[in-house]
């Protein structure tokens, strides 16, 4: 009898702590990447040295330098990543990696605002094993962006068929514009970059490479966040050998004009089998643009921010907590009020679940957070979060999902 009762009082016991477990799930760990300057502005990421993990590049915006971090490998993940200063430029707000001379070297091309308003080629060494030296490194402007507009996004993508990669630009505030820079037949060329100029802008948040129209061409998806125009917008491509004329880009508008737009994510949030849109905006709501296969229109909806909060940054669809239903996590800009979460996992019960429950992320530690990325950092299974932060300077951290 005694058994009995003790193997009774365990089974509630175990009952009780995994239902506490459920309402309120572990804490996700702070990690620090990286924390050497100023005003970390956002990372992208690319597996530069072929090891199977994903390296970081970042701006630094208040400190005027542009940082590579390489993994370190699954084993000291949770420590300071070996890092690089592979060129040092004024208000940079975006730095993405690129092999843009195709030595099998990954380079880096960065956007600067403010008085600066150029873009920069940061020369990746020749040789792997001076990936890490800073002197290795070599900074040069692209001489056709240079002082012509406040440059805040670059994508990579061969728009032509010709002379390896080009890059789609965007900027910000006067002669604000989408565009894409060719590249020549020798990249390092600087001087024979030529820009073309597809679309006016007011503030461009995001830019994604979809095939919107499924015509087997990646077209140019993107946020606007400011002027007359704002909203999300596409770009249909031409063709390859079109692609010169701004004539033949056809501008799509597919929603959000009501909205400040920020950034946003492309992935299938209600299992339909098509990619939809979410965006994080400055309206306490988070915008939602779901795909209709059969019409090929978009259907706009909304859902409340966190917390019911302004300034939302960033977003990110990912299946959280593996359960087969495709999650959101956001992240905001400084609010006015008690501090609350400014990253935070917004769990769904189904695909098609429009209520989530907002669950925190981070602590009340950070206020301006940046772009998301999600990716398993530790390789145990489930999708860690990436992003940065500006006004704690927190710098470039990440935050370990707790369900594995």
């Amino acid at each position: 009898m005694i058994y009995r009762t003790c193997f009774l009082v365990t089974c509630i016991l175990c009952l009780q702590s995994r239902l506490a477990a459920k309402s309120n799930p572990p804490a996700w760990q702070r990690h620090t990447i990286d924390a050497t300057s100023r005003g970390a502005d956002g990372a992208r990421i690319a597996d530069v040295n072929g090891d199977g993990f994903p390296d970081l590049v970042t701006p630094w915006e208040e400190g005027g330098v542009i940082r590579v971090c390489l993994h370190p490998g699954k084993q000291e993940v949770r420590e300071p990543w070996p890092s690089v200063t592979v060129g040092k430029v004024a208000t940079p707000e975006d730095a993405v990696f690129v092999d843009l001379d195709r030595d099998g070297q990954v380079d880096v091309v960065s956007s600067s605002e403010g008085s600066v308003r150029t873009m920069h080629v940061h020369w990746a060494p020749s040789e792997s094993q001076n990936y890490l030296l800073a002197s290795q490194w070599k900074t040069e402007v692209i001489p056709v962006t240079q002082r012509k507009q406040a440059w805040m996004f670059a994508m990579p993508m061969n728009l032509d068929g010709r002379h390896g990669v080009d890059l789609v630009v965007s900027s910000k505030g006067a002669e604000a514009s989408v565009g894409w820079l060719q590249a020549p037949a020798e990249a390092r060329d600087l001087d024979s970059w030529k820009y073309h100029r597809l679309a006016d802008a007011g503030w461009i948040m995001s830019l994604i490479q979809a095939d919107l129209n499924s015509d087997g061409l990646d077209d140019i998806l993107f946020t606007d966040r400011r002027g007359a125009g704002r909203g999300v917008k596409w770009l249909q491509n031409p063709g390859p050998k079109l692609v010169h004329d701004p004539a033949n880009w056809e501008l799509h508008r597919l929603g959000g004009g009501n909205y400040e737009v920020m950034f946003m994510d492309y992935a299938d949030f209600n299992a339909d089998g098509t990619d939809d849109i979410a965006v994080a905006t400055h309206q306490r709501e988070i915008l939602l643009l779901q795909r209709q296969p059969v019409t090929n229109s978009w259907k706009p909806s909304s859902i409340t921010a966190p917390y019911d909060l302004l300034k939302g940054k960033s977003i990110r669809v990912g299946d959280i907590n593996l359960d087969g239903i495709m999650d959101f996590v956001h992240s905001t800009e400084p609010n006015s009020g008690p501090r609350k979460s400014g990253v935070t996992w917004l769990k769904r019960m189904s695909n098609l679940d429009m209520n989530p429950q907002v669950l925190p992320v981070s602590n009340v530690q950070g206020l301006k957070f940046d772009l998301l990325q999600l990716v398993d950092l530790d390789q145990d299974g489930d999708l860690d979060v990436i992003t940065c932060e500006e006004l704690d300077n927190l710098g470039l951290i990440w935050y370990e999902n707790p369900i594995r």
